[in-house]
């Protein structure tokens, strides 16, 4: 076995390793349920090779485990909706009111809420007969990566894939399976952006209806010296909660992922 084959084996077993506990953490009780051993062998037995590769196999999986929230952001629903909330702050004015940790947490669980159908995919087909020894470790993890790639490829935007595809010299009109994740993780995220910044746009709109009415009112009666945002965040916050808007925007937001919370 070469230098090559055996560095390409380990980073696959430790990246496989570590989607087996960031996905066995994020799923029902009936998955957790199940046992899961990660058994390194005999550092004896099987030469120099066998031991460098499960030194390599241990950094991959300390790295993967590392960079699980950053992994979680760049292939789930959490970008468009933690900046969403941010917008929806901003726009009302509150300040620190809800804090970055309600807003982050609520992200969190809509995300998992979203993404549990492509987690139990993950877990079935990819680490589950992984963790039974029935696939190896290079199999699993191109199977675990395939719900994760479908999910993206339904929500990224063609202009945005396009774009990385033609940087990366890869061709465009590859079968949605094939697309490289080096091309299709950038492009989503940058997809994501856009219709976070599109929903934000549209979420300023009635409070800054508002600012403008209370400035004006302000403005006639001759209290140029108020300042209008003090007397209009309580108007903001009595629209919002009049008009039910956590109900309208988490609802519209978890449903603009509908098709995969479906299957």
């Amino acid at each position: 076995m070469t230098s090559k084959q055996i560095l390409k084996w380990s980073l696959s077993g430790g990246l496989v390793s570590g989607l087996a506990f960031l996905i066995l953490a994020l799923c029902n009780s009936d998955v957790l349920a199940q046992s899961f051993t990660l058994d390194f062998g005999d550092p004896n037995v099987g030469g120099p090779e066998s031991t460098t590769s499960r030194i390599i196999q241990l950094i991959a999986l300390t790295t993967v485990l590392s960079l699980a929230p950053s992994i979680l952001v760049m292939v789930t629903s959490f970008t468009r909706l933690v900046i969403v909330f941010s917008f929806l702050r901003t726009a009302m004015g509150t300040q620190q009111a809800p804090s970055n940790q309600v807003l982050v947490s609520l992200a969190l669980f809509l995300t998992f809420f979203i993404m549990t159908p492509t987690f139990e995919q993950a877990y079935n087909q990819g680490l589950q007969p992984y963790m039974n020894g029935d696939l190896e470790e290079i199999a699993a993890f191109e199977r675990t990566v395939q719900p994760f790639q479908r999910f993206m490829m339904q929500h990224v935007r063609d202009k945005d894939l396009d774009l990385f595809l033609g940087i990366a010299q890869e061709d465009p009109q590859l079968n949605p399976d094939d697309v490289p994740l080096k091309a299709l993780i950038p492009a989503f995220i940058i997809s994501e952006l856009r219709k976070a910044f599109e929903i934000g746009f549209l979420l300023f709109i009635p409070f800054l209806v508002i600012d403008m009415i209370v400035a004006s009112v302000l403005m006639s009666m001759g209290m140029m010296m108020l300042p209008p945002i003090i007397i209009a965040l309580p108007f903001k916050i009595i629209f919002f909660v009049l008009v039910d808007g956590w109900y309208m925007l988490v609802g519209s937001m978890v449903k603009s992922f509908g098709q995969g919370i479906i299957e």
